[in-house]
């Protein structure tokens, strides 16, 4: 079993320095960097060739990091969060404290908090949401095991985090968007 704070630290280190990871996360494995840092993010563009207006999402590890990211919640994003069984990510308007090419051209951010120990963790220490998008060039399919990346992307990161590489991943999260007006549209369940 690797050592869980070791590979934290490493990944820390890393992102410090405007670098980006590639890491497991509670659905599929992700490429991340921190969500405030716009040149990492666009890294991260650049490795995946996708068009910066395709936005990604960030990762959170509880309320106190999503009302840094939003002024305005409605009431109904935590009442689906407590009743999501899986992994659910939520489209919200009118984010700050991100770097602007995060945040989508409608002026909206899709944010997942996250239990899974290593992402909660690496947030804990950084203090800032962290990027996911998943682990593939864009228009290829996703991958649901490490051994599926391609070397294209492990050569394209800054760090790949030890852990769980014998995983299969389960689906995508489900993505749901949330207007502040409180109209609910389910993006993929």
């Amino acid at each position: 079993m690797q050592d869980i704070n070791a590979e934290v630290h490493k990944a820390f280190e890393v992102i410090q320095n405007g670098g980006i990871i590639l890491y497991p996360t509670d659905t599929v494995w992700g490429i991340g960097c921190d969500a405030t840092n716009p040149e990492a993010i666009k890294k991260i563009y650049a490795l995946k060739q996708r068009e910066e207006s395709k936005s990604m999402i960030a990762l959170i590890n509880g309320d106190r990091m999503l009302y840094n990211i939003f002024r305005e919640i409605p009431e109904t994003a935590f009442q689906i969060m407590d009743l999501s069984e899986k992994p659910t990510t939520l489209i919200l308007d009118k984010p700050h404290n991100v770097a602007p090419n995060l945040v989508g051209a409608d002026d909206t951010l899709g944010v997942r908090i996250v239990k899974e120990p290593f992402c909660f963790k690496l947030m804990e220490r950084m203090k800032r949401p962290l990027v996911s998008t998943s682990a593939n060039i864009s228009g290829q399919p996703t991958p649901k095991t490490f051994a599926e990346i391609s070397p294209e992307i492990l050569k394209g990161v800054d760090y790949v985090v030890n852990l769980q590489r014998d995983k299969v991943c389960k689906n995508p999260s489900t993505i749901i968007k949330l207007t502040l007006d409180s109209k609910v549209t389910i993006i993929r369940k």
